[in-house]
């Protein structure tokens, strides 16, 4: 069955052989084209590579937003292969929080509402109070009432961080997080980000294009053309002001300091 709890030392993302293709105008799309990947609980994995190489596609598919070709998905213990769809938006209201590069904030509601409305939802009978304990711990206790548009970039993606966390997700999917953001504001709401998931245990699939943002992870995983390519170490000593060592995103060690295999990248 899909609704299984996960045993102790199971990850929290299970991917085998993950595969992906899509129609379009012209033709069949090859978008994943067989990833294996494990996370474990706690972990803070950084996803690199070029646009068009499948690091959205994939978050989508953890996320049970997106619905593979082929292979097996677990998350949490919930293979969502099995799970119809409102399975899976139970399974994202009790297991996942996405955070994207556009807020997508209700703007007809306050930040307080925007975070608890979701809990609500969730039958949580503390949604309110929850929602602003959460606001509060990402700096908000003051902007409560405030409404999208009179909050700043920065503001607003630290609504949509409280909302992702505060129903205290196993995994946090986000999104090029800091893309709208200047660089001392997506500093700092990364800070806010890495500090919320350690206090709370949340294992994080962060997306970026920033290299250095990449290395402030437990691992890197590289993307090119629909596969994993390299797996290896980032710094999660480097502090969210970027002052880091020179490691290179995707260095093929793991985290003991072995050699990890990389999938090699067929000739176009």
């Amino acid at each position: 069955m899909g609704d299984t709890l996960p045993s102790a030392e199971e990850p929290v993302v299970l991917l085998r052989e993950v595969r992906l293709k899509l129609d379009s105008a012209a033709g069949t799309v090859n978008i994943l084209k067989g990833i294996d990947l494990d996370v474990a609980a706690g972990e803070r994995v950084g996803v690199v590579g070029p646009s068009g190489s499948g690091k959205s596609s994939m978050m989508m598919i953890l996320g049970g937003l997106q619905p593979p070709t082929g292979g097996s998905v677990r998350v949490n213990g919930h293979e969502l292969t099995r799970l119809d769809e409102d399975a899976l938006a139970r399974f994202r209201r009790d297991h996942v929080g996405i955070v994207f590069q556009a807020f997508h904030l209700i703007p007809t509601m306050t930040a307080l509402e925007n975070v608890a409305i979701p809990l609500e939802f969730a039958g949580l009978p503390d949604a309110f109070e929850r929602a602003r304990t959460t606001l509060e711990s990402v700096g908000l206790g003051h902007r409560l009432g405030h409404y999208p548009g009179q909050l700043s970039g920065g503001e607003q993606q630290r609504v949509a961080l409280a909302r992702a966390f505060a129903p205290e997700p196993a995994l946090l999917l986000a999104d090029e997080p800091t893309g709208n953001l200047d660089g001392e504001t997506g500093r700092h709401v990364i800070d806010l980000m890495f500090g919320l998931a350690a206090r709370k245990g949340t294992t994080i699939l962060l997306i970026t294009h920033d290299p250095g943002l990449a290395r402030q992870c437990d691992r890197v995983v590289r993307l090119v053309d629909g596969l994993i390519v390299s797996d290896g170490r980032g710094d999660s000593r480097t502090d969210a002001r970027g002052d880091s060592r020179t490691d290179a995103p995707g260095d093929s060690r793991d985290r003991g300091g072995q050699e990890r295999p990389a999938r090699a990248v067929p000739a176009e």
